[in-house]
């Protein structure tokens, strides 16, 4: 049985780091990995929704994953999302990845058209064969990838032994059991939602990989230990805690993870510059809500860590 203890824990989701000019910034995604060492996370999963995917370009996400492992190699897990839109650049990034030597590489389905299981499984299990030496994650969010991860889809892909897990991030918290006891204790499952955390952690999920841990990784570090101690009303304090900042953040004319990163400028001084369009740059009336979400975190981090 393989050793999976080191994806078991808090694994944020990296954040797209842009200089003024809208390009990536090294200089901002080696600070970023440096945060999260300083954090004590377990891990970081690069190139995902979280870091804007899928409007860059196959040299951009190199360039930032080089940059993260430059910084993070042997103190972080690293994950590195590569799924692309078409086979080809997904291999491409697979054994780009493989050769910076990263622990995984993960992908969601491929988006738009609507593929059969036998499909879906060729392309994952392309990329894979494309990196032959690196663990390999699923990663279903049906909500924005239009397919959901079928439980006949997850048994033809447990044939590839490269597969370790899932990142679960459907809504229903049922299926991280589903998926947990199918693939037993040679798999982990991720806890995907952020909202439901602690949910997903008692339902069977080892860890999670979340789009929010990066700006309040406090509070996931703690809801963690606290699931782990069965401390569950704490827990439940701090889930609610976490929960209100993600719903203010969530109320700006600006896309969240815009509000994500002016939030660490404020609360960590780090730049990471806005968001690439089409997705929605903060205007000035978002300041406020920004303002008072940065200060929600500081407090709520004062409070229970």
């Amino acid at each position: 049985m393989r050793n999976l203890d080191k994806y078991k824990g808090i694994i944020p989701a990296f954040y797209a780091c842009y200089d003024k000019n809208g390009e990536i910034s090294p200089e901002g995604v080696r600070a970023l990995t440096e945060f999260h060492i300083k954090k004590g996370v377990k891990g970081v999963y690069v190139n995902g929704s979280s870091g804007e995917c899928i409007y860059q370009s196959v040299e951009d996400r190199k360039i930032v994953l080089e940059n993260v492992m430059a910084a993070g190699k042997g103190k972080l897990t690293v994950i590195a999302h590569v799924g692309c839109n078409n086979t080809k650049d997904s291999v491409e990034l697979a054994k780009h990845a493989e050769s910076l030597g990263v622990d995984a590489i993960a992908s969601i389905p491929p988006i738009y058209f609507r593929l059969p299981d036998y499909a879906i499984a060729d392309y994952w299990n392309a990329m894979s064969a494309a990196a032959p030496n690196t663990d390999f994650v699923i990663y279903n969010i049906p909500q924005l990838a239009g397919v959901a991860l079928s439980m006949s889809l997850f048994a033809e892909m447990r044939k590839n032994e490269r597969v370790i897990g899932v990142k679960n991030s459907s809504m229903p918290v049922q299926d991280i059991q589903m998926f947990k006891a199918a693939g037993g204790d040679d798999c982990v499952i991720f806890n995907g939602p952020d909202e439901q955390f602690i949910s997903g952690r008692v339902i069977g999920a080892e860890g999670g990989i979340g789009g929010t841990y990066g700006v309040m990784p406090e509070l996931f570090l703690k809801m963690d230990e606290l699931v782990k101690a069965n401390r569950l009303e704490e827990a439940r304090q701090v889930q609610y805690a976490a929960n209100e900042i993600i719903y203010k953040m969530c109320s700006c004319h600006g896309n969240m993870y815009g509000v994500i990163k002016a939030i660490l400028k404020i609360n960590e001084n780090l730049e990471l510059g806005g968001v690439r369009a089409p997705l929605a740059s903060l205007i000035d009336s978002d300041m406020p809500i920004v303002e008072e979400a940065a200060k929600m975190v500081r407090e709520a981090v004062a409070k229970y860590c």
